[in-house]
């Protein structure tokens, strides 16, 4: 596997855990509101382990986007009052990056 792959792969497995924990401060701050949803974290920085789990992965980044839409406020001000929130949506915006270049690099790899 190419150097920069087994790089981003790591990133994003570090960037889950952060992930994991903002999750985590959320539902405990607002414990009024539904937990926002679970990411797997990759298992190892390998391509098979990228093959095998990656759609699922996208899915749940999916699932958690929608639930940030859903809970933010309508001027999208939340984030500048609420440091739970903030945290969750950056490590969702980093995970998000990463998710574009997982599937570019995985897109390029297929047209080989």
């Amino acid at each position: 596997m190419e150097a920069r792959l087994a790089q981003l792969l790591e990133s994003i497995i570090s960037t889950t855990t952060a992930y994991a924990l903002a999750r985590l401060e959320f539902a405990l701050r607002h414990s009024e509101l539904p937990s926002p949803p679970l990411i797997d974290r990759l298992s190892d920085a390998s391509a098979a382990t990228l093959q095998e789990q990656w759609t699922r992965i996208e899915g749940q980044l999916d699932e958690a986007r929608a639930f940030l839409s859903r809970h933010d406020d309508r001027r999208q001000k939340r984030a500048v009052y609420d440091p739970s929130f903030a945290w969750l949506q950056r490590t969702l915006r980093e995970l998000d990056q990463y998710a574009r270049a997982v599937r570019w690099v995985m897109t390029v790899e297929d047209g080989r």
